[in-house]
């Protein structure tokens, strides 16, 4: 039992997803060469672990009603958000601000879409969450790569530099927060930093949360609302139980804008786009934003941070290998610049030597291109196997 009094989750147990339509393990010897028979799937951002019972609960209770009709008064539903976001986060969102969109890509893909014209800019610090980039030069924008800088192992960043890369036209910045693929958890002193830019340049500023909720123990994140409440008439805040939860599959995010003229503008594209949302989606987020998630999603962090250490230790014992210290998110990203081989070279060696299916960096942009991105949301016997695999595939740099 947790401290809360309900059943302890049990991460450690294996569960075959292969054949199952798992992106994740039924794509990656397509996408990677690495067969599912005795490769461990590392790259796509789901987890390998079932959801709390309460979730699982509110999906038997509509099998067994049986009738999968249009969702309708969605008060509870929104309920549920103002209390975790008020329990959790300690930020208190107007219920008139929450939008829902078909995850937190497509909320992405709306703001860009609704707030920004063909041929403006919209800047990214890259490395940064591949699907910005995409959707961004989908809608005929230009991509405005600002790298971020490695200070004592860790991302930090430089105003000043972006300063220098913007143009006139460039109209939104979109912030990960906490970053992935580097696990930062921004420092209010940071986050203050971005909403200056933003304003000292007329910026929208999208700020992805999607992590927010898998944040290890000595780390706070700060909501953005929360960091700078002077901005709400140029902010847009994205959060999801997807993430939080592993219930990707129910495509569902929240799209929250605190000023009335940004949600005029959000709100004509999303009836003129026609998205409604998914009543799958609503009852899995309305159960998981309760007590008992709440229990479940500190106990799967306790695990993630078990999981962290022991990939962080085995890796970091590789000569050449280099794990960034993980403060938020169960992405770990590690450089392999330190073996001096080629992008092509260290790929085989994890894909073929290793057998792990793991992201490549240079998919997240710029400074990307030494990394790779491991997935750790699995049983610790895998994380274990993973290591040592990685060990002997990189066993003569001992």
């Amino acid at each position: 039992m947790t401290k809360q009094g309900f059943p302890a989750p049990d991460f450690d147990e294996s569960i075959n997803r292969v054949g199952t339509h798992s992106s994740k393990w039924d794509t990656m010897e397509r996408l990677y060469g690495v067969s599912a028979e005795d490769g461990i799937a590392m790259w796509v951002a789901d987890m390998d672990f079932r959801p709390p019972n309460c979730v699982q609960r509110a999906i038997e209770k509509m099998a067994a009603h049986g009738i999968y009709g249009y969702y309708g008064d969605d008060a509870e539903y929104l309920a549920a958000i103002h209390w975790w976001m008020k329990t959790r986060h300690g930020w208190t969102v107007p219920t008139e601000a929450i939008f829902t969109t078909h995850g937190l890509v497509n909320g992405t893909a709306i703001c860009v879409d609704a707030f920004t014209q063909p041929g403006d800019g919209v800047l990214l610090m890259t490395p940064v969450y591949h699907a910005f980039a995409r959707v961004i030069r989908g809608a005929g924008r230009d991509v405005v790569e600002c790298p971020l800088d490695v200070t004592d192992g860790r991302y930090t960043f430089d105003a000043a530099d972006w300063q220098a890369r913007i143009t006139p036209k460039t109209r939104m910045m979109i912030l990960c927060s906490p970053h992935n693929p580097g696990g930062r958890v921004w420092s209010q002193a940071e986050l203050r930093a971005v909403a200056d830019f933003c304003v000292k340049n007329d910026l929208i500023l999208v700020s992805d949360e999607i992590h927010h909720d898998l944040v290890f123990p000595g780390q706070k994140h700060i909501p953005m609302p929360l960091a700078a409440p002077d901005i709400q008439d140029r902010l847009v805040v994205m959060t999801a139980t997807t993430k939080t939860f592993n219930i990707a599959g129910a495509h569902s995010g929240n799209v929250i804008i605190p000023d009335p003229k940004l949600r005029e503008r959000f709100a004509a594209r999303m009836n003129a786009l026609g998205i409604s949302a998914n009543s799958f989606g609503l009852f899995m987020a309305t159960a998981a934003y309760s007590p008992e998630g709440a229990a479940w999603v500190d106990a799967l962090t306790s695990y993630l941070d078990g999981n962290r250490r022991l990939f962080d230790e085995g890796v970091n014992a590789i000569p050449g290998l280099r794990s960034m210290p993980l403060e938020a998110t169960y992405l770990a990203w590690v450089d392999f610049a330190g073996t001096g081989m080629t992008t092509a070279e260290f790929i085989g060696r994890v894909q073929k030597g290793a057998r792990i299916a793991a992201n490549h960096g240079a998919t997240f942009g710029l400074g990307g291109e030494s990394f790779l991105r491991f997935n750790l949301a699995t049983p610790r016997a895998r994380v274990e196997q993973a290591v040592e695999r990685l060990r002997l595939a990189f066993g003569d740099l001992q």
